[in-house]
């Protein structure tokens, strides 16, 4: 059924956000807890655990590229037409999320480590790439989209919440050094993804195509292809991805994305280890202190209406503002060690997390409403390529910090399986945590202060696109029209809307 015959309802929203349930908590427990777990649990040096994220990460990014393209032109199959180009990934990923307990058997070797983590990274994208462009399939609407980005964001953190509460209470009964907590973390968290993703499939829909693009899709999928013209349709997807960096508010958004969750990556990779060697605490606290994020929820429900308000760019600042804020409180614990360390951690922690909600939240709030810039400029719709493009370079980010990491804590003098750690082992954790940490976020604001898309330049943007559409004359647009079109995309206004929809890999 097209959009145009349904509307997004609260039920709706959630059914599609559900599967934000294993975005967030997936990556939430294995950003705060795979690496632990294997300088822990499976005998691996800090260089060799993060060499195995890291290799995952770069191996799933460049598939991850081909999975947008490959959502973009599925309906030419007949499982595409007969389930939806999108929805058909979420239909098959639902029972693959099993695999997500084979991470967390201990005692396994190198490469069994490396072989599961990167299954499981390649069903996520699978899942995450189709599933990140039906807000765009489903609705045009500003607010309706708002709706299912809040509602993704609220069920997304309460995943964090999860990831972090969940395995607090599992290591609490089992205690710090039984890694059966892991396993049986794993197993629950494989059913819970399983059930989320399967009830998004039922809920959502795709917007229908005209005939006409019906047609051109058929006849595309009946030419017969050599292995030269393979090679040419590759590189003409490789140069349809380096498009995407023409759009300049997809540059600015994906600066500010991938430096702030980098950042963010960095504070969970290497939080369990400053509450552990570097404060002198258990596992089981630094747990329970990640699990407030459940303060996220609430907040989220706030950031939706705030985004509307005040705009992307200013949440941007007051979410990087806290985080800074909260970090340099984390420092002054470590130096001082107060009689009060647990009441103060508890408190700084809290607030960290509506910072870190907020960071979470706005980005892919804003993400629906890139394509429609796009649009503008190539008279084509392609929200896979921009998810599959977002991805790719998310992933390739995180590898080479988790890798930095590793190295760091590796050449900073941390053994591992030890109970203790040298003055300079500690050094490298909390200096990572506090400096590295906030350097990311630093530029991710520095970004956020040039950024223009907001409620009321997009709805400028979207009025000219109907306008255009409906024959309307490019000399006709009005000044304010213009300057808005301009910022947004980087283009001349002359040069949008070109008389005929640019072909892919040729948009200039």
């Amino acid at each position: 059924m097209s959009r145009k015959d349904r509307k997004v309802t609260l039920r709706t929203s959630i059914g599609f956000g559900l599967t934000d349930i294993m975005g967030g908590g997936a990556f939430t427990i294995i950003g705060a807890w795979l690496l632990f777990f294997f300088t822990t649990f499976a005998g691996l040096s800090p260089v060799q655990a993060a060499s195995i994220i890291a290799i995952a990460r770069i191996v799933d990014a460049v598939i991850a590229l081909f999975v947008g393209s490959i959502s973009d032109n599925f309906f030419k199959y007949k499982l595409g037409r007969m389930f939806g180009r999108r929805r058909f990934f979420l239909l098959i990923g639902s029972p693959l999320m099993l695999t997500y307990v084979l991470l967390w058997v201990s005692g396994m070797n190198y490469w069994y480590y490396l072989f599961t983590y990167l299954l499981f990274e390649i069903i996520a994208a699978m899942v995450l790439i189709p599933w990140e462009t039906l807000p765009s399939e489903m609705t045009k609407d500003f607010k309706e989209r708002t709706k299912m980005s809040t509602s993704r964001m609220f069920l997304s953190g309460t995943g964090t919440f999860l990831a972090t509460f969940v395995p607090g209470q599992l290591i609490a009964y089992f205690g710090d050094n039984n890694a059966n907590a892991y396993l049986i973390n794993g197993a629950f968290f494989a059913i819970l993804f399983a059930i989320c993703i399967f009830i998004s499939y039922k809920s959502s829909w795709e917007n229908k195509l005209s005939p006409e693009e019906e047609k051109a899709i058929l006849e595309k999928a009946n030419e017969n292809k050599g292995f030269g013209e393979t090679l040419k349709a590759i590189g003409s997807v490789l140069k349809e991805f380096a498009t995407t960096f023409k759009i300049k508010s997809f540059r600015k958004h994906l600066g500010i994305y991938l430096f702030s969750f980098t950042g963010k990556d960095v504070f969970n990779t290497v939080f369990i280890y400053f509450c552990i060697f570097a404060l002198g605490t258990s596992s089981t606290l630094g747990a329970n202190l990640l699990s407030l994020s459940i303060i996220g929820i609430p907040v989220t429900i706030l950031a939706g209406f705030l985004i509307v308000k005040v705009g992307p760019a200013n949440l941007f600042k007051i979410a990087y503002s806290i985080m800074i804020l909260c970090l340099i409180g984390f420092y002054v614990i470590y130096l001082t060690q107060p009689s009060s360390m647990i009441v103060l951690l508890f408190i700084i922690a809290g607030i960290y997390q509506v910072g870190r909600s907020i960071l979470e939240f706005t980005p892919w709030n804003v993400f629906p409403f890139i394509p429609d810039i796009d649009e503008i400029v190539t008279r084509q719709r392609r929200e896979g390529l921009f998810a599959a493009v977002m991805t790719f370079a998310r992933k390739s980010s995180v590898a080479i910090a988790t890798m930095a990491v590793g190295l760091l804590l590796e050449f900073g003098g941390f053994v591992e399986g030890s109970a203790t750690q040298t003055p300079e082992a500690i050094h490298t954790i909390v200096y990572t945590l506090v400096i590295g940490t906030s350097l990311l976020l630093v530029i991710s604001m520095c970004i956020a202060f040039t950024f223009k898309l907001n409620k009321k330049t997009h709805e400028i943007l979207v009025d000219e696109i109907d306008r255009l559409k409906n024959n309307g004359s490019k000399a006709d647009v009005n000044p304010k029209t213009k300057e808005v079109v301009e910022s947004l995309t980087g283009y001349a206004y002359e040069n949008v809307w070109p008389e005929d929809p640019i072909e892919k890999g040729n948009a200039s």
